[in-house]
């Protein structure tokens, strides 16, 4: 089994992975959020197998559920639950780093490989492919603040990856509940990786 917990806003649910960082999707309902998340078994199986691990989940298993807010209905997972503020051991610290530093990859090896003009959604909207970058590359830095890690605004790629290092090693630490960081580090972990990998999605998907 997969223990996953489910975010429920008024518009939308996400199913999110407590063991996965970053594997979460969306949906109209519970079953639906659920399904989702299953149909995206093979896509996130490239970042665990770039991250060097091994990606055969089993059937979700509820393990909570959260009350979302306005910004799970705007798209993106914003809750915490109770099973973020266990503590992480060093184990499962490296694990998430790999994870995210997998996901950073990814993203660069997509960008460097897609056309700047992606195709619009059916109403005309959508942004190109450097306002995806820079969008990315600055929710980072603000993300990064609630774990401590704070960089003055990136002026070159140098100083984006030295935000980047400092944040992965963060991340890798063992963690206990009562340490001073806004964000619980695997809460952190999830989100920072979740918005990496949906804009891969959504960059592979578009430049089709």
């Amino acid at each position: 089994m997969t223990r996953v917990y489910l975010e429920i806003g008024s518009k939308k649910v996400f199913a999110c992975s407590l063991e996965w960082p970053g594997w979460c999707r969306a949906a109209k309902g519970e079953e639906a959020a659920l399904d989702m998340l299953m149909e995206y078994v093979p896509r996130y199986r490239v970042v665990a197998a770039r991250a060097g691990l091994a990606f055969e989940p089993g059937e979700p298993e509820v393990a909570a559920r959260v009350p979302g807010d306005a910004t799970t209905d705007f798209g993106a997972p914003h809750a915490i639950c109770d099973l973020d503020r266990e503590p992480v051991g060093a184990a499962e610290g490296e694990r998430q780093a790999k994870v995210l530093r997998a996901a950073w990859e990814l993203f660069d090896d997509v960008v460097a490989e897609s056309p700047e003009e992606l195709r619009k959604g059916p109403r005309g909207g959508g942004r190109d492919l450097t306002k995806i970058y820079d969008h990315v590359v600055e929710a980072e830095r603000s993300y990064a603040r609630q774990v401590g890690v704070r960089h003055k605004p990136y002026r070159s790629r140098e100083d984006r990856d030295a935000m980047r290092a400092e944040l992965a090693e963060v991340l890798s630490r063992p963690w206990q509940p009562g340490e001073e960081l806004r964000w619980p580090p695997r809460y952190a972990a999830r989100r920072l990786a979740w918005h990496v990998i949906d804009h891969i999605w959504e960059i592979e998907d578009r430049r089709e």
